[in-house]
């Protein structure tokens, strides 16, 4: 399919119906008016920022109902949105405007000290917020009252021209800029759209940030495409959280410290949120536990697995096997094939563990700026190696075993950090672990456990922990250290950075 001006059909097709909510500071948008927001957004970028096509337009804040109308605006006249992780430091954040050479940095208010210092060389700055712009900068909103929008439909484009710029977290090295495209997002539509029913009577709850692919496309993206409504927070805030998913929202995604937190507030009162009729995860494992008294609320939270260069969606866990799959991110949807291979590329044999292979067409066209990356990631024939241990049981759900970087060799065998995590979260006092490996004069590498403890837990010594991991592991994987911390390093989606523990 090619690449037409889906915002403007929609305007077309259900214009009075709800598009976008700011739960902050009241915003909102029917379609129609969400169409001339993303016309207007391209008028003053061609007009007034005397922007070209194939321009990058980098933007600095937190999640607005906004971003949706630049990034349809970008498609409109052929720019490439590149939205940066506000949670960086100034010289991280450096480093990702050198790369993507961005023409044009809109922010909001909340980031203009750090703005001000990523504009000092050829980049315009916009301030999108109620302060008063910075001297030099222009105001976002009077730039779009000051041109007259064109709201017909763009020409039609190839769907693997670049349309926006993801940059990975950066656990196993610098940040490379993922593109993204229209193809992609209609892949990802097809993959979870469909599978989680979306409809224009749904109304989402998204709470993760839209510097990321989860916050764009899980399920923002999908349900715009759907022509339901998407109720965007600023910030995730658990108690907010609540009240949105009692009174609002019918379809929620959330990443496993998203589900913790709620289970924690005060305000969590199950039986107010029956109207949420779907529930995901992913972005990590959701720990067993939590699935299970989520289970005992009624609640079934359907886990599911994807990556910035796929879409993001892969696989998704169907809702009658939570429990009797709990582990498995689910089955591979409906554009998506998936391989299991070692390290030869030889498929392996069934039930065994291997690299995952991803082919499809949400699968990204490559890394900018980075051809070797994108050769050394994606074959000639299509397949993505995603990094990613996997095995397949019987039935064809797919498991998660570990990252392939993150397997490590004692002894002359392997061990999978992530299978040591698994036991050591079986603990009463543990909270959060994660496992690497570290340097071994006799058995090469051994493994260094890092853990945080339970609310009221005191942190159990090492001969403890080590007894209790002899009674579930092999003696080659039971690690040989043991260090508690007051909390663990993660990411934007909760991941777990192990290469800041590695450091």
């Amino acid at each position: 399919m090619e690449m037409f001006d889906l915002l403007a059909q929609r305007a077309q097709v259900s214009p009075d119906q709800p598009a976008l909510e700011d739960l902050d500071d009241g915003t909102r948008y029917d379609y129609r008016q969400l169409n001339e927001q993303a016309a207007r957004f391209a008028a003053a970028a061609t007009q007034l920022w005397n922007l070209s096509p194939g321009d990058r337009v980098a933007y600095l804040g937190h999640n607005r109902a906004e971003f949706f109308a630049m990034l349809f605006g970008c498609a409109k006249v052929g720019l490439i949105l590149t939205p940066l992780n506000w949670r960086l430091a100034l010289p991280e954040l450096q480093v990702l405007m050198a790369d993507a050479t961005p023409a044009v940095l809109i922010y909001g208010s909340e980031f203009e000290d750090t703005a001000i210092q990523l504009t000092q060389s050829d980049v315009q700055g916009v301030l999108l917020g109620s302060k008063k712009a910075t001297e030099g900068h222009a105001d976002y909103y009077p730039a779009l009252e000051a041109v007259t929008p064109d709201l017909s439909a763009h020409e039609i484009r190839s769907p693997d021209s670049p349309w926006y710029l993801l940059y990975t977290s950066g656990t196993t090295g610098q940040p490379k800029g993922v593109i993204q495209t229209f193809r992609m997002m209609e892949s990802n539509y097809f993959n979870i759209g469909v599978a989680v029913g979306l409809t224009q009577d749904d109304i989402l709850l998204n709470v993760l940030p839209m510097f990321h692919t989860a916050g764009i496309n899980l399920y923002s993206s999908a349900v715009l495409m759907a022509g339901g409504c998407v109720l965007v927070s600023r910030n995730f805030d658990a108690d907010q959280t609540l009240d949105a998913l009692s009174n609002r929202a019918t379809v929620f995604f959330g990443v496993p410290a998203v589900y913790q937190a709620l289970l924690e507030s005060s305000s969590f009162d199950s039986e107010a949120l029956s109207n949420v009729r779907s529930w995901g995860c992913g972005g990590a494992a959701l720990p067993s536990s939590v699935a299970q008294r989520y289970a005992d609320f009624g609640i079934r939270v359907r886990t599911g697995m994807g990556m910035t260069e796929t879409g993001p969606t892969v696989f998704l866990l169907d809702e009658a096997r939570v429990l009797d799959k709990a582990g498995s991110v689910g089955r591979p949807q409906l554009l998506v094939d998936a391989r299991i291979v070692d390290h030869h590329g030889n498929d392996v044999s069934h039930g065994e563990a291997g690299e995952l292979l991803v082919r499809g067409p949400g699968i990204t066209p490559g890394y900018w700026n980075r051809p070797d990356a994108t050769d050394s990631t994606i074959t000639d024939d299509g397949w993505f190696h995603s990094g990613d241990v996997a095995r397949c049981d019987p039935d064809g759900f797919y498991y998660i075993v570990d990252r392939w970087k993150d397997m490590f060799i004692s002894g002359g065998e392997n061990v999978f950090p992530a299978e040591v995590e698994m036991v050591l979260y079986q603990h009463p006092a543990l909270e959060d672990v994660a496992v690497i490996g570290i340097a071994d004069e006799r058995w090469g590498e051994v493994g260094k456990a890092f853990y945080t403890t339970a609310a009221q837990c005191t942190p159990p010594d090492s001969a403890e922990l080590k007894s209790f991991c002899r009674e579930r592991l092999g003696a080659y994987k039971v690690p040989k250290v043991f260090e508690h911390l007051e909390q663990l390093p993660r990411n934007a989606v909760g991941k777990i950075t192990k290469q800041s523990l590695r450091k």
